[in-house]
């Protein structure tokens, strides 16, 4: 990579297998928007980003190179080289019809904290709800940050949460998952669960100690551990994953066992790379012609 730095922002040149599109609308994360300018502006990490792809050039705005080098080359994942990946995945017919459709997905490297409880709220949600639930808790929870005049804000962490009732917590609209919300909240805040400890385990060690938060299950497991812990054998199945690996390597309805075994058999490491490409491919595609 080509990195240089301006008075706004650090630019990476020609950058390669990135797209903001693909990236944060992929349903790895709820916090980055589009604007009118075609950038796309997040908050992460206690701070707000602004990205664009120019030509062939990455912007990212409001950092700088030390910034960019220490934290952010990491969260988006840039070390990595993608084209290694896809190449080896378009080896299956599936996703080499696939990942042309979401060429430019990076996985996310996203707070552990914010990713289990944001899963948490994703349960049977579409994503503009699912935003605007999240988006209610940092606003009534997190520190404000400014950015071109407009104020933004942090995710709270478990502590910040602790003096919040479960009925407290429903005024995000978030429902049932408010009860679970609170059992989390106790369980990082007041027991002291280590949940950034999870990513030195095993991705089954790690996936153990996930399920036994109240109500998480295997998908929410692994859209955790594939989003903010670095496990890409992880292959998180919802109904559109369920359905693609139905109609192209079942050509029958399957178990959620059947599919998992299927995933790690087939892809092993990088299962959780090619559940991204399958996911935006059945909805980009399937989704839309069945609409």
């Amino acid at each position: 990579m080509h990195i240089k730095e301006f008075d706004e922002g650090v630019i990476i040149k020609n950058i390669k297998y990135f797209h903001p599109i693909h990236t944060f609308e992929c349903g790895q994360c709820f916090r980055w928007d589009k604007t009118e300018e075609d950038s796309y502006i997040g908050v992460a990490h206690d701070r707000v980003l602004e990205v664009a792809l120019r030509d062939k050039d990455l912007h990212i705005y409001n950092i700088n190179l030390e910034e960019f080098n220490h934290l952010w080359i990491d969260y988006f994942d840039l070390r990595r080289d993608y084209g290694a990946i896809q190449r080896e995945l378009a080896k299956d017919k599936t996703l080499k019809k696939a990942i042309p459709h979401g060429r430019g997905i990076r996985l996310l490297n996203q707070d552990e904290w914010e990713t289990l409880v944001s899963f948490i709220i994703s349960a049977n949600k579409n994503i503009p709800h699912i935003k605007i639930i999240i988006n209610r808790l940092c606003e009534n929870y997190g520190q404000p940050i400014e950015y071109k005049g407009k104020i933004y804000y942090s995710f709270p962490r478990a502590q910040d949460l602790l003096h919040l009732s479960v009925d407290e917590i429903a005024q995000t609209k978030c429902g049932y998952r408010a009860k679970y919300i609170h059992r989390a909240i106790e369980k990082v805040g007041k027991e002291g669960f280590d949940l950034y400890k999870l990513k030195n385990l095993s991705q089954p060690e790690a996936r153990k100690e996930l399920l036994t938060f109240y109500g998480i299950g295997p998908k929410i497991a692994d859209c955790i551990l594939l989003f903010s812990m670095g496990k890409y054998g992880a292959f998180p199945t919802d109904v559109w994953v369920k359905r693609v690996m139905e109609f192209f390597y079942f050509e029958e309805s399957a178990t959620m066992g059947e599919i998992q075994q299927l995933a790690r058999e087939k892809w092993g490491e990088w299962a959780g790379f090619a559940q991204q490409y399958l996911f935006y491919y059945a909805r980009d595609k399937i989704g839309r012609q069945r609409g």
